[in-house]
């Protein structure tokens, strides 16, 4: 059965999309087969991987007559059509055979309202029970038919009822930051919304109407599997101060707020499983710029999963040739000389970070 992760953070420009595509091709790289869905009504997953640049782009997948996008697909259950959840035809991925995406749809942000509603768990849950178990309902299918190994779940920057489904019926989750105040304080919020969260969904797994609907409400237990620092800027092979100053608050944020209540909500996996991970790297990268950076060495998952410096120009062509940022070629780049050096250089290390936490994903994630 595929594994889902949510790539969630309730602040915006954090890089999930980015860390989306790259660790997902990474992922396949490695032989895993992969879905990436694009759960954001902003739907800049699906128009960067698809190329997509307006409106009128997106008409191919949303006047189809095959379901292939993530609205399509559930609306058998929101809008109350007499046909059962079928698996969404995915868009295969150039250069990348093991991974596909489902794309998004702005139009799910009108199903937000009526799936809150379905979930506040009272009385007139009774003719919208099917709601709550069919997002996790239409992925499991579509991950049977593509025989996928991951689902990678890119999530819109809200707290908001759709949020709280896709994380609460995820296998794992990650927390992508940006190293700013705006993160620093996310660790604090986060460590009261999970919580909250967690207890809902407790509630919502023992509720016989749900488990009684077509698409029951999975018995799930979302475990953290780290956050991912990136887009700082670095000075001799280190974050420049200003970054690593918040660097390291977010660190402290973690390790003092985040872990514990976690912890407490059985939202962390067994500390030996993130110890195992944590030795796990690539053999030319550097230690510090691996997963889990020396930090607390008594506890490992205060680490970051993955930390990644600032794209600068390569997130751009990378963005336009529709590649990770660390498989571009020569010709994608358009330089020479010393610049194409350095380039290949940064572009090297980059692969050597998403192998390494591709590499960790899958041994925190493996079957007990």
């Amino acid at each position: 059965m595929a594994k889902q992760i949510a790539l969630f953070n309730h602040k915006g420009g954090v890089g999930k999309t980015t860390t989306t595509f790259n660790l997902g091709w990474m992922l396949a790289n490695k032989g895993k087969k992969v879905i990436i869905v694009d759960c954001d009504p902003q739907c800049n997953l699906t128009g960067m991987v698809l190329g997509f640049e307006g409106a009128r782009d997106f008409d191919s997948i949303y006047e189809s007559e095959e379901v292939r996008n993530i609205r399509n697909g559930l609306s058998p259950a929101f809008e109350s059509r007499p046909v059962v959840i079928e698996p969404v035809v995915c868009e295969p991925i150039q250069d990348q055979p093991n991974m596909v995406l489902l794309p998004g749809h702005i139009g799910i942000a009108g199903y937000e309202v009526t799936l809150g509603i379905a979930q506040e768990l009272s009385g007139s849950l009774v003719t919208l029970k099917n709601l709550p178990g069919s997002l996790h309902h239409l992925f499991e299918k579509t991950a049977e038919k593509y025989d996928a190994d991951f689902i990678l779940v890119d999530m819109s920057p809200s707290v908001g009822p759709m949020n709280q489904n896709l994380l609460m019926t995820s296998n794992y989750f990650i927390v992508p930051m940006f190293p700013d105040y705006f993160s620093a304080m996310a660790t604090e919020s986060l460590a009261s919304i999970l919580p909250k969260w967690s207890a809902w969904a407790k509630h919502a797994k023992t509720s016989s109407l749900l488990q009684d609907a077509i698409y029951p409400f999975p018995d799930k237990s979302p475990k953290f599997l780290g956050t991912i620092i990136q887009n700082y800027r670095v000075r001799d092979d280190t974050p420049a101060r200003a970054f690593q100053r918040w660097i390291d608050k977010i660190k402290f944020g973690i390790e003092t707020r985040l872990i514990p209540a976690l912890r407490e909500n059985d939202m962390l996996l067994p500390d030996a499983r993130y110890e195992e991970a944590s030795r796990i790297a690539s053999d030319s990268a550097e230690p510090d710029q691996l997963l889990f950076p020396e930090f607390m060495r008594e506890l490992m998952i205060a680490r970051p999963l993955l930390q990644v410096s600032d794209f600068n120009s390569l997130i751009a062509l990378s963005q336009e040739y529709k590649a990770p940022v660390f498989e571009l070629t020569d010709a994608q780049i358009g330089q020479t000389g010393n610049p194409l050096e350095n380039t290949k250089e940064a572009m090297s290390k980059f692969r050597e970070l998403f192998a390494a936490g591709a590499d960790r994903i899958i041994a925190l994630t493996k079957d007990e």
